[in-house]
């Protein structure tokens, strides 16, 4: 998501959580909730997505309005919601975008307040999902893309079309011999 640095403390706690998860395959998460509210992500969380843009969800708030209202003091609001679990997910706006043979694809959008919400959940949840993850997997991982995935496929059958090679030759000097 955008090419923000992410903050000590939210990368202190990514690789603590990474590093539980790695050593201890198995192990139950119980307490996470109170890291999606914490200050540090949910700056983090909102810096993120105030980079991708986006429009305007079903409450028609956009990032110019959050900054008027004070971004510290809105966060802070979310924050509170949060922790005393009051928080409710807004509504999806349904937009339809052309799509390049005429017809139309359905986007749903957002609040800014349910985007800032999941992506401070997924702070806090990724580096103990990543851990798990095998490495030749490369759907929905920050840094990996299908043009990556369509490169390792490549190297995987030019390997395997050499080992081919060779077991056929291997295979032809076999049958040399008997004759």
């Amino acid at each position: 998501m955008g090419d923000l640095a992410t903050p000590e403390s939210v990368q202190k706690l990514q690789t603590a959580l990474h590093a539980k998860a790695k050593a201890e395959v198995g192990y139950c998460f119980y307490a996470l909730y109170d890291k999606i509210y914490r200050e540090d992500i949910l700056m983090h969380a909102y810096a993120q997505c105030r980079s991708n843009k986006g429009a305007p969800g079903v409450d028609a708030q956009d990032f110019a309005q959050v900054e008027a209202y004070g971004v510290k003091r809105w966060l802070g609001e979310l924050a509170l919601a949060l922790r005393e679990e009051t928080y409710r997910p807004d509504p999806i706006r349904r937009v339809y975008i052309p799509k390049a043979n005429g017809k139309l694809r359905p986007l749903g959008i957002s609040t800014l307040r349910d985007r800032v919400s999941m992506t401070a959940a997924m702070l806090v949840l990724d580096p103990i999902f990543e851990a798990d993850l095998p490495p030749e997997q490369y759907a929905y991982r920050q840094g990996r893309n299908a043009q990556q995935a369509a490169v390792a496929v490549e190297e995987v059958v030019a390997v395997a079309a050499a080992a081919a090679v060779v077991v056929e030759a291997g295979a032809r000097e076999e049958v040399d011999h008997r004759s």
